[in-house]
Order: C-alpha cells, then sequence, then structure tokens
C-alpha cells in the first residue's frame, strides 16, 4: 500500500491521452493528482473515471487548466460555478475533492491527513510594488502572455486577487480548526512557497504561480511533505526539514513517453529515495 502522486497529466495532448491508457493498476495504492488533468469536462471526466479504476483512491485538486472557460462552449461555465461544476464532476468518479472531508492515511508512514487544497495565485511572487496590471506588462517584456489571463475567470470575484483572497481565508479557516497532532500532506497545484519556483526558461512567469500567503502553512499545519506541480520541472526539496515534491507529467517535449508514465508517477509514502530524474 503506496501513496503516490502525479500533476499536469495535460490529456488534451493524444501521447498523454495514450500514455494514460496504458498505465497499469494499482489496487492498493492511493493517488493524488495535482491539477492540470485537461481543459474540457469531458476529458477531466475521463481522465478521472480512468484513474478511479486504477487506484484504491483518488484525490484531486484543480489546476488552472481546470478552470481555463473555453471559448465558442454553449453554457461554458466560468469562476467559482466551474469549480463547483469540477467538484461536482470529480465526486462523480468517487474521486476527493478540497471541498470533502480530508481523508487520514493510515498506510506506512502514517497516520498523516492528506489535506487538497486549492488557493489560486495573487501575483505577490512579482517583485514587490507592482500592480497586477503592471505584472502583466512586465511578464509581456519577455514574451510570456498566460491563458490564465484570457480563460481563467474570476465570476463572481472582480478579479483573480480577490477570488484567491477569499480561497485563502476559506481554507485557512478550515486548516486552522483541526485537531493538532496529526501530521498532514499538503497537496496543491501551485507551490506553497515562492522560493520553489525554479523556472529560468520563463522567469517572469513566477507571478503566476502562486501566492506569498501560503509561504508558512507547511510549518503551521504540521506538513511532512508538500505536493505540487504546475511548473513542470519535477523533482524534491527539503526546506526548513519539510519535503516538497514537484510531481508534474508535462506536455510530451518535457517527458519521455518511451518510458511510459508509469516512471512519472512519484512515491510520496512510505518514503524512499528521490527517484532518478527521467
Amino acid at each position: 500500500m503506496r501513496l503516490l502522486a502525479i500533476s499536469d497529466l495535460h490529456l488534451g495532448s493524444p501521447t498523454n491521452r495514450d500514455a494514460l491508457a496504458e498505465l497499469g493498476d494499482y489496487p492498493e495504492d492511493w493517488l493524488i493528482v495535482a491539477g492540470d488533468v485537461a481543459e474540457s469536462f469531458q476529458r477531466i471526466g475521463d481522465g478521472l473515471a480512468a484513474l478511479r479504476r486504477r487506484f484504491a483512491k483518488v484525490i484531486w485538486v484543480p489546476g488552472n487548466h481546470e478552470l481555463w472557460s473555453l471559448p465558442g462552449i454553449e453554457g461554458e461555465l466560468r469562476g467559482e460555478a466551474r469549480y463547483q461544476g469540477l467538484v461536482d464532476l470529480a465526486r462523480a468518479q468517487d474521486v476527493l475533492t478540497p471541498e470533502d472531508p480530508w481523508p487520514i492515511w493510515h498506510g506506512e508512514g502514517g497516520p498523516v491527513r492528506i489535506v487538497p487544497i486549492f488557493t489560486l495565485y495573487d501575483y505577490s511572487f512579482a517583485p514587490p510594488g507592482l500592480a497586477p496590471a503592471e505584472v502583466i506588462a512586465w511578464a509581456g517584456e519577455t514574451n510570456i502572455h498566460p491563458v490564465d489571463e484570457v480563460l481563467l475567470h474570476p465570476d463572481p470575484h472582480p478579479n483573480r486577487v480577490a477570488w484567491c483572497r477569499d480561497r485563502l481565508a476559506r481554507t485557512e479557516a478550515r486548516l486552522a480548526a483541526l485537531e493538532p497532532g496529526l501530521p498532514s500532506i499538503l497537496v496543491s497545484h501551485w507551490p506553497l512557497r515562492e522560493d520553489l519556483v525554479r523556472i529560468p526558461r520563463v522567469p517572469r512567469f513566477a507571478p503566476w504561480c502562486g501566492t506569498t500567503a501560503t509561504r508558512h502553512w507547511p510549518e503551521r499545519f504540521g506538513a511532512i511533505a508538500c505536493v505540487y506541480g504546475h511548473l513542470h520541472v519535477r523533482g524534491r526539496r527539503w526546506l526548513d526539514g519539510i519535503r516538497f515534491e514537484e510531481v508534474s507529467l508535462g506536455y510530451p517535449r518535457q517527458w519521455q513517453p518511451e518510458r511510459g508514465m508509469a516512471a512519472y508517477v512519484r512515491q510520496i509514502l512510505p518514503l524512499v529515495a528521490e527517484p532518478e530524474a527521467p
């Protein structure tokens, strides 16, 4: 019985869909899915269903790609309504979400509470003093134009910063209400600390990678590990005695499809040596 994790499946890619179809069964293992399964409800639902058939339990958090509202689709949901639709979609596949009771892992390395959270970002990973509009212009100077600015709508909030602050308040209150003593594994699509963002090819993409408000959450809420994706830079880091696991698969050019998806499913518990970077 193992606790495993992967993110950024990007099933809009036929190569990635084929890799998922060829993934074997893990009937005793739990799987964390740290966001960016796909963009369309159909592919997200199909992807979560395929994973649920293969694993004993699946725990999912949304990434920015799930939250995109694609143009030209009649009745396409936006903002909070889209997020709730995704939660309903996941629940229909017996997949746990940030809105469900947080499960407790009793396998080796436990007991530990698995805490899937959805917090978004607020541009605070940008240089200090820049307003969001200035951040967008600053990133544009290096030809970075995040699709979120077009497709990730914050309705009914006035902007993504306001939605992020609402999610932070809701999540922090729920975390603070937990009985102390049981360690946790925090799961988020976006990294919880700014110093985890190492993307040298696109450094000015950092403002779309999280919020400084979560910087001390791992210590405050007893995390032994944090699982995240988004960066497409797989790896393990230890900071202040806490393990941080970036578990992205990514687009086909960012992994080796000939190795199969199983090579990119990261073991979180029981703790093993960091896998060789594929």
